[in-house]
């Protein structure tokens, strides 16, 4: 018998232990079921704004952010826009000091229009239409990153002026996360190995529109431990000096894993910034040393670590059935709203909310609406076992890689996303109108 069923009023305000280092940092929850993200309760929202729904915690973006400022003072921090990218998100990094890394002309023109000048904005990806890079000289963006050789001619012939340019290199590390994921080997096709590079940066001095300042290299995404960022540094400076770069800029690319499970011995766990900038410090000053080459700006990308946790997606329980062992809750959205499970077999929690937990809890799989059988939020869940329809449920850790990659799969549409803070509630996404164009 615990404290709240002896005094049954003081349990709407006893605190409900929430899943460690998986909620924004303004969650609050009782044992009444109810749980508040930046002074917002969910199910309140939910019942206003309808499901499924998706929240921002603005609060926990900015702190991640001064997390990797207070690490990495001297550092160039652009945020990965493909994590989450709205005129709002854009702001709201820009004003905690972050450059913004995009790859397309629209991620270029929301991160423009946003008010983010163009030399604080980087242009990536393995494929530049003309359209992408017409995007990058009207926003002045200031570096774009040569990720094949036949690019050189194409940015060239765009540039109004000297355009700044880096070249992607491949080290050809294994960042030893899943092979999805993995960006940074000769197994995939991002970026340019050494001896191609090589000729690439002779091609750029051919052009007197392009100015060389850097090398990038990304090795994947949800890198658990600093030690293939160290083996790349070393592996780029090594070539920077075969080359005889004097580099401006080292940018090495994003990927801090952030855990979704909350289960260290079961999934990535999370890379502290404070241990890969001191990790990469180290490595940086010792490979300049070593080659005597002048200590280049860093620049980092985190995307993930920015957002994932900031996000908490409630859905509605619409059919609970039972079939053999497996209980099976469906609920309003899926995978057109979180594509990551059916991807990656990215694992998440579920926490029902709204009302109290006052029976066992068992074994459950969450299921979306969609008409595919990888369609699952989260399988083997403990949930209520009186779990009904109508029901709430939680879904936290969702803010990175679920918008941007959502899609109106079976004609459904987009999830609208809501940034929280004290005790208000602003859209950064709203829900489509009837005749399905979103507002």
């Amino acid at each position: 018998m615990t404290l709240a069923d002896l005094i049954p009023t003081l349990r709407p305000t006893l605190a409900a232990r929430l899943e460690p280092g998986l909620w924004p940092v303004t969650t609050a929850a009782t044992c009444d079921g109810a749980v508040s993200i930046g002074g917002c309760d969910l199910a309140d929202l939910a019942a206003r704004r309808g499901t499924p729904l998706q929240v921002l915690d603005v609060a926990d973006v900015r702190d991640r952010c001064r997390s990797y400022r207070q690490a990495l003072p001297e550092a160039e921090i652009a945020y990965a826009g493909k994590a989450l990218l709205t005129p709002a998100v854009a702001r709201l990094v820009a004003a905690e000091g972050f450059s913004v890394d995009t790859c397309s002309a629209g991620e270029v023109r929301i991160t423009a229009r946003a008010g983010v000048r163009g030399d604080r904005i980087l242009l990536h990806g393995n494929v530049k239409t003309d359209a992408d890079l017409a995007a990058a000289v009207e926003a002045q963006v200031g570096r774009i990153v040569i990720d094949s050789r036949g690019e050189i001619v194409r940015v060239a012939e765009h540039a109004r002026g000297v355009q700044d340019v880096l070249i992607r290199v491949i080290p050809d590390v294994e960042a030893h996360t899943l092979r999805g994921l993995t960006t940074g080997t000769l197994r995939q096709q991002f970026g340019l190995p050494f001896d191609e590079a090589a000729i690439a940066v002779k091609e750029i001095g051919l052009h007197p529109q392009l100015r060389l300042v850097g090398l990038h290299c990304h090795l994947g995404s949800q890198v658990t431990s600093t030690a293939p960022y160290v083996e790349a540094v070393h592996r780029v400076m090594a070539f920077a000096a075969a080359q005889d770069i004097a580099l401006g800029t080292l940018d090495m690319g994003g990927g801090h894993a952030v855990s979704w499970d909350g289960a260290a011995h079961d999934g990535p766990t999370t890379l502290d910034p404070a241990v890969l900038a001191r990790d990469l410090r180290r490595a940086l000053r010792g490979a300049c040393a070593r080659h005597r080459l002048p200590e280049p700006r860093l620049v980092i990308e985190p995307g993930r670590a920015i957002v994932a946790r900031a996000g908490v997606t409630v859905y509605r329980v619409w059919a609970v059935k039972h079939v053999g062992d497996t209980t099976f809750v469906a609920v309003d959205g899926g995978m057109s709203d979180n594509p990551r499970p059916a991807l990656y077999g990215a694992h998440y929690p579920v926490r029902r909310i709204g009302r109290p937990v006052r029976v066992p809890l068992s074994p459950m799989t969450v299921v979306g609406r969609h008409c595919e059988a990888t369609d699952r939020i989260a399988e083997d869940v403990p949930l209520p076992s009186d779990i009904a329809v109508g029901d709430l449920l939680a879904v936290p850790c969702t803010g990175a890689y679920t918008r941007s990659m959502a899609s109106t799969y079976n004609a459904v549409e987009p999830v609208p996303m809501l940034a929280v803070g004290g005790g208000a509630a602003l859209p950064v996404r709203v829900r489509a109108t009837p005749a399905g164009r979103g507002r």
